[in-house]
């Protein structure tokens, strides 16, 4: 449903925010230089009123565009009723939450919380929990694999395969290993006696969108039963439809120990999501694990209106169609640009990376002043995460842009 698009109350332009930007904000992010100021849809307008196709989404994170109606109607109804209230109570909007999430997953145990970092800080926590209540408190270790992100607080950074975001943090937090991606016989040969679980990425967003082989999940798993350890999955990226699946273990027909999500889960409101099973979720007892914020109304009615649409009968199918439809465009888009120009393309759903023969923000920067956005997933992978929403008119005008853009450089 099209909304007006609202004016700004007072004239704004990027040059001068920006200017303040710098002067107050910590510089600990790499900001492309425009203010976004209002969104619909697909599109984002900055603050010299410039409009952009939107094909980032706050990295995977506006999964119905920008100020969708249903989200804002429940986002807003809530904030007329009530806003937030203790964990020492019970709340209807993350009682429904739990419940359809749940149900949508197969799993048996919601635990809510603001971020995705705080959503895998959950699962390290449940699985050190669960291997003492196990009566094996010598396996603490948790396996996870090179190029994977799982967050930026201490555990998760560590959690994380990219020595890039440890650097100056060390010493880091005992308690974690890095294996080769979609090796099944590493994850074998690095489980031990005090292994309690490994971790793992459906698809590694941050490291370059890298799609896990086929049955490698199904193998992990397999491995776990037969160790008698957890298997987590950080759904972050691709949760809540992402790949054109409810969520991306779903392709290789397992149900997982635990996993992690936020990103779509609110649209963009702050919150995450641990779901479990009901055995591992038991070592999660009163008092063991908390989080003030967790489950706020606000953003719990507005996860409950994004899984209400993106439930519908066959919007997740358009996903998939939609996702198809790109990366063939982009496919032949490859063999008409210079050869060695755009490398690789990667992907599933609406979750796409371009491996490209320079450094990302280069490109990001033509393409930005093109007028689409991505960011940067690696060195020379540009990543694109489109909405659900996105239509294939919006698809085709991007197509357009990247080639002109690719064309150029």
């Amino acid at each position: 449903m099209s909304q007006p698009v609202p004016s700004p109350a007072a004239p704004l332009a990027n040059a001068p925010l920006i200017q303040k930007a710098r002067s107050h904000l910590l510089q600990n992010y790499k900001q492309q230089p425009i203010v976004l100021v209002r969104g619909r849809g697909t599109r984002v307008w900055d603050a010299d009123g410039r409009e952009y196709l939107d094909l980032i989404g706050g990295v995977a994170t506006c999964a119905l565009g920008h100020c969708h109606p249903d989200v804002v109607a429940a986002a807003h109804a809530q904030l007329d009723t009530l806003w937030h209230v203790s964990n020492a109570f019970y709340s209807q909007p993350s009682i429904d939450l739990a419940a359809q999430l749940c149900e949508w997953s197969g799993l048996s145990r919601a635990f809510f919380c603001n971020s995705g970092a705080e959503a895998n800080e959950a699962l390290l926590k449940l699985a050190r929990k669960a291997m003492k209540d196990r009566g094996h408190p010598e396996r603490f270790e948790v396996i996870t694999f090179e190029r994977s992100f799982h967050g930026r607080t201490l555990a998760t950074v560590t959690a994380t395969g990219q020595p890039k975001y440890h650097a100056g943090f060390e010493p880091l937090p005992a308690g974690f290993k890095h294996i080769p991606y979609g090796d099944l016989d590493a994850a074998r040969a690095a489980v031990g006696p005090t292994t309690a679980a490994i971790l793992v990425e459906p698809i590694q967003g941050e490291g370059g969108v890298r799609v896990a082989p086929e049955g490698f999940l199904k193998g992990l798993r397999a491995l776990c039963d037969e160790k008698g350890i957890l298997l987590l999955v950080d759904e972050i990226q691709t949760g809540m439809g992402r790949t054109g699946i409810p969520f991306g273990f779903m392709r290789d027909g397992i149900l997982p120990d635990a996993v992690s999500m936020a990103k779509a889960l609110g649209n963009g409101l702050p919150i995450g999501a641990m779901l479990c099973r009901e055995d591992v979720g038991a070592s999660l007892s009163p008092g063991s694990h908390g989080s003030t914020f967790g489950g706020n109304l606000v953003a719990a009615a507005a996860a409950n209106a994004v899984l209400k649409v993106i439930r519908q009968p066959g919007f997740l199918q358009e996903v998939v169609a939609k996702g198809e439809y790109f990366l063939a465009g982009l496919k032949a888009l490859q063999g008409r640009l210079p050869a060695g120009r755009l490398v690789e393309v990667r992907g599933r759903g609406l979750l796409v990376g371009l491996e490209m023969d320079r450094d990302a923000p280069q490109v990001l920067a033509r393409l930005r002043e093109g007028g689409v956005l991505g960011n940067a997933a690696g060195e020379r992978t540009v990543r694109f995460a489109p909405p659900f929403t996105v239509t294939r008119e919006e698809l085709d005008e991007s197509l357009a842009i990247i080639e002109r853009v690719l064309t150029a450089l």
